[in-house]
């Protein structure tokens, strides 16, 4: 196990633009606002989305798209480095009109119809690397 500790930095709170993408929104923020490492969470709706499921066995993931608009039920993610660029990491649940719910990884092509972003960053470095045990790019 691996802990973490750092004294949070700056809050940053954004209204999302309509018709854009959620992670790209969301790299974009950060960089704009030079976050090298936080923690965010998103409410809101979207118009579509694609999300996904790690299959652990065939180490892999598998996408769902849904072309619908839905809501932000929860979105959860952080903010780290990956062999030097800023790479988000999100989960979302979504819900359609009957209330159904569906979760997974935050995808590109999940674009936002209204959303509000809350971003803490984080005053230290947070790296991710290729694990061989999960074939998941980690917090090292």
């Amino acid at each position: 196990m691996k802990v973490y500790w750092a004294p949070a930095g700056r809050s940053i709170v954004a209204s999302l633009d309509h018709g854009a993408d959620l992670i790209t929104s969301i790299k974009g923020i950060a960089e704009e606002n030079g976050v090298k490492a936080g923690v965010f969470w998103i409410i809101g709706a979207v118009k579509r989305a694609t999300i996904g499921y790690y299959d652990q066995v065939e180490r892999s993931y598998v996408k769902v798209s849904m072309d619908e608009p839905l809501e932000i039920a929860s979105c959860i993610g952080n903010i780290a480095q990956f062999k030097g660029e800023i790479l988000i990491h999100a989960h979302i649940t979504l819900a359609d009109r009957s209330g159904k719910a569906f979760g997974g990884h935050l995808y590109e092509d999940t674009i936002v119809y209204a959303a509000e972003l809350y971003l803490t960053e984080l005053n230290l470095r947070l790296e991710r690397e290729y694990d061989e045990t999960t074939g998941l790019n980690l917090l090292k």
